[in-house]
């Protein structure tokens, strides 16, 4: 089957346009529009390089705090050249190579608004790299998220240069050996362009973008986990009552109570009489606790949405309005606010899971303890508990705000820096830990369902529960619980759930 091919054009890409890319491999080319902008913005450049002998920052001057120091005609091609090898100073883990395409794919998108002045051959050669899976080697560390994320984008763009390495068919390689074999050149940058490149907020645009599509996921994953765990409990559901939710009428609390009734429809266990009157906040709660989560992954993929559809580098060209400004549209102060409180609102869907899974082993309504036939012979699901425990612990740990701190860089020039480069990359394993945490609440809540035979939960439920034990099985006797737990990850990761966003 051919591969699609999307049309790069200055209409705004959604979350449903860049999954739909990843997911299906499809190629990119730059409509006939989008190629109109590059050629126009370049050339106003160009001819304004050409009448001008007044300096234009980061064109024919320095950078940062060499900003005063003009820079001849003959040597700005070098200037680009050297800016993108000496910012080029990246370190630490290197990057999930989803998250390295998504960089690609985010700054064509930028740089194909005909805002930025560079060549139409350099932004064709990042869209060859991102066809071919040429991957270049990003790592986590480096960026303030201030002049954009300077150290990782000039680690994505060395391979222009035919520097730097790049991940290629499974393996890793100098970029060099990847341009002889597709007979390409190197990118003799021209004026301004290694300041495009690097200037941005790709880095964190990019894991925003990725977070927030395993996040969509994630929040319908946990009210099922959380609906099957709280008819495993024998919990109410008269907290998830339509009334609540409207005296109180946040949309995320209305949303989840609505997914909680429909999920648990038909429940032979919400059917019964209950002996009690009232459950623990952990599961009376969920609406309110898993509502406000929603809300605040709302509000980042809004803060994401708008970001993503704009130009961040600097200086910016206005071909209509004949200008060239410098501004800050690369600082990452609104991308490292809403990093913080997208990862803190995982850390409380984490946190709030926790708690469920600690109930369900405690050996409270009639469930055994542990959740084992035996247990004193058999461990049985005590020790999944400690492990969520301690990931909801370093999840903790990792929501201390990024975006309160700032270190002056560059001479004091740039004296206020957002620190939303390391915002995104702990906030991704906020989310990856919140993955983890759900998963051993999934393993613990099919174990007690179990123990509830004959009696059944809600048909969704026993559907979702039969295509899990095809994976996972009941546990009899203590037994390795690590693969359990990995197995329960796998699923979750399954191509079946990752479009649950609109199911409910």
């Amino acid at each position: 089957m051919e591969n699609r091919i999307f049309q790069i054009t200055p209409q705004n890409l959604t979350f449903d346009i860049i999954q739909d890319i990843l997911e299906n491999d499809i190629k990119l080319e730059l409509s006939e529009e989008s190629k109109k902008l590059i050629i126009k913005s370049k050339n106003f450049l160009d001819k304004k390089l050409n009448e001008s002998e007044k300096p234009i920052y980061g064109i024919n001057t320095g950078f940062g705090a060499l900003c005063d120091i003009e820079i001849s005609k003959d040597e700005l091609s070098k200037l680009q050249e050297n800016l993108v090898i000496s910012h080029a100073c990246n370190v630490g883990t290197e990057v999930p190579q989803d998250v390295v395409k998504l960089m690609l794919l985010l700054k064509i998108h930028a740089l194909s608004k005909g805002n930025s002045a560079v060549q139409l051959k350099t932004i064709q050669r990042i869209i060859d790299l991102f066809n071919h899976n040429i991957l270049p080697l990003v790592y986590e560390q480096g960026s303030l998220g201030a002049s954009g994320d300077l150290a990782p984008l000039a680690m994505l763009f060395l391979p222009l240069l035919g520097l730097g390495e790049v991940n290629f068919e499974g393996e890793k390689t100098e970029s060099k050996n990847v341009l002889e074999k597709f007979g390409w050149q190197p990118i003799k940058l021209e004026a301004k362009e290694g300041l495009a490149l690097l200037n941005g907020t790709q880095f964190m645009s990019a894991h925003g973008v990725y977070m927030l599509l395993k996040t969509f996921r994630i929040i319908d994953q946990a009210d099922m986990i959380g609906a099957l765990s709280l008819d495993a409990f024998d919990g109410l559901l008269e907290p998830f009552s339509e009334n609540i939710q409207k005296i109180r009428p946040h949309q995320g609390q209305g949303k989840t109570a609505f997914n909680f009734r429909n999920i648990l429809d038909g429940s032979e266990m919400q059917a019964r009489n209950k002996k009690h009157i009232q459950d623990p906040y952990s599961f009376r709660c969920i609406p309110q606790v898993h509502g406000a989560v929603r809300d605040a992954v709302d509000y980042a993929a809004n803060v994401f949405e708008i970001e993503i559809n704009s130009v961040t580098d600097n200086p910016t060209v206005f071909p209509k309005d004949d200008l060239i400004i410098s501004g800050g549209n690369f600082h990452g102060e609104p991308l490292a606010l809403a990093l913080d409180f997208l990862a803190i609102a995982l850390s409380e869907l984490g946190s709030i899971s926790e708690r469920r899974t600690y109930r369900l082993i405690s050996g409270e309504r009639t469930l055994p303890e542990f959740l084992v036939a035996k247990p004193g012979l058999n461990s049985g699901f005590m020790i999944p508990q400690y492990a969520a425990a301690s990931v909801v612990s370093q999840n903790k740990q990792l929501c201390t705000p990024s975006s309160v701190d700032s270190i002056p860089s560059s001479n004091e020039q740039e004296d206020h820096v957002s620190m939303g480069g390391n915002g995104a990359t702990k906030a991704l394993k906020v989310v990856l830990n919140t993955e983890k945490i759900l998963s051993i609440e999934l393993y613990n809540a099919a174990q007690a369902m179990d123990f509830r035979k004959p009696i059944k939960t809600s048909p969704f439920l026993e559907k979702f529960m039969g295509d899990y034990r095809k994976k996972v099985s009941f546990v009899e006797r203590d037994e390795l619980m690590y693969e359990g737990i990995n197995k329960t990850i796998d699923f979750l990761n399954n191509t079946e759930f990752k479009r649950l966003r609109n199911r409910f």
